[in-house]
């Protein structure tokens, strides 16, 4: 029986920040690899910390095809919503694009819906309103087309993990060893239950303890003082914009048209994207692309139903999905 090739495409989270080992970062993607067959899977970490979708579609993807992987994961769009070039449109394409070459190519495909940055920051609500309209929009788009594609989704954007610090690196924004241990272990499961992973699942308890107080505020003090610096540059002046336009809404009391734009935004980013033609043989109203069950758009907005896809079946985990509707940020 051949090792089951697989290759991580992102960033930072799945290049493996907060899970030093070495000199270097390992992280979820790689302790999963360890378990997806056996032999071990021959696996390639193509993420970057800092990409972008448009990072992994024009670098990322192209020489993750060239390996003809079994199994690709695909988890970004974090860094997206930490730039002033947000666009939930441009956005949901390029994811898009680059699950349906995979698709194409037979792989199977993994994605996540990942936590909201400005929550895991403690910012204040003015300022983390819209980031989190960001990332619901972002988690939206890759619940939908995660459907569309019939790819291993996970649920990771809520649930007891987010709130355990134990979980969590320094910087609030990584997971730290445990953390990326729970997702390889979910990871795991749903490719178990598909039939894809044959290997023993990853160990649950760290293999090294954590780094010490002295050690994560150097790290705090070094690289992470560069990051926020790249952030005042690039999305401060654009974030106080918005946090004054949410103080504005507040004080006349119509924060309700901020999610009524969003979610308007997020359902025509989805209708907008082409649909690929049916396969031989496959009846031409087969599929969809749907807001995911329990992601609920405010009435009167939905996302068109006369858009055909390819019948796949989409691996989910199993959890409850926040009775909040997804949107992106307002203009």
């Amino acid at each position: 029986m051949r090792a089951v090739r697989y290759v991580a495409l992102g960033d930072s989270l799945t290049e493996g920040v907060g899970d030093p080992v070495g000199n270097g970062w390992r992280g979820w993607a790689a302790l999963l690899a360890g378990g997806l067959s056996e032999p071990p899977a021959a696996f390639t970490n193509l993420a970057v910390s800092g990409a972008q979708t448009r990072d992994v579609l024009e670098t990322q993807l192209p020489a993750a095809l060239a390996l003809r992987p079994d199994v690709a994961s695909v988890l970004v769009g974090v860094n997206d919503t930490l730039r002033c070039t947000f666009d939930i449109h441009h956005i949901a394409e390029r994811l898009d694009k680059v699950y349906a070459a995979f698709t194409r190519q037979g792989t199977a495909v993994l994605t996540a819906c990942l936590p909201d940055p400005g929550a895991m920051l403690g910012l204040p609500g003015v300022l983390a309103n819209p980031l989190a309209r960001r990332q619901r929009a972002v988690n939206t788009a890759v619940h939908a087309l995660s459907e569309r594609y019939g790819a291993v989704h996970l649920h990771a954007a809520e649930g007891d993990w987010v709130d355990d610090r134990a979980m969590w690196s320094s910087d609030r924004l990584h997971p730290g060893e445990r953390g990326h241990r729970q997702l390889a272990i979910r990871f795991h499961e749903l490719l178990a239950n598909a039939g894809i992973a044959t290997g023993a699942a990853p160990a649950a308890e760290p293999e090294f303890p954590p780094p010490t107080r002295s050690a994560s505020l150097l790290w705090l003090a070094t690289a992470g003082t560069a990051w926020v610096l790249r952030r005042c540059n690039d999305l401060l002046p654009q974030l106080l914009r918005l946090a004054a336009v949410e103080i504005r809404h507040r004080a006349r009391g119509t924060s309700a048209r901020l999610d009524l734009r969003s979610a308007n935004a997020v359902s025509m980013a989805l209708a907008a994207l082409s649909v690929p033609e049916p396969k031989a043989g496959q009846r031409p109203e087969a599929g969809k692309l749907v807001v995911p069950e329990g992601l609920v758009l405010p009435e009167g907005l939905s996302v068109p139903a006369q858009r055909s896809v390819p019948e796949q079946r989409s691996v989910v985990e199993q959890r409850p999905v926040a009775e909040q509707q997804p949107e992106p940020e307002a203009a």
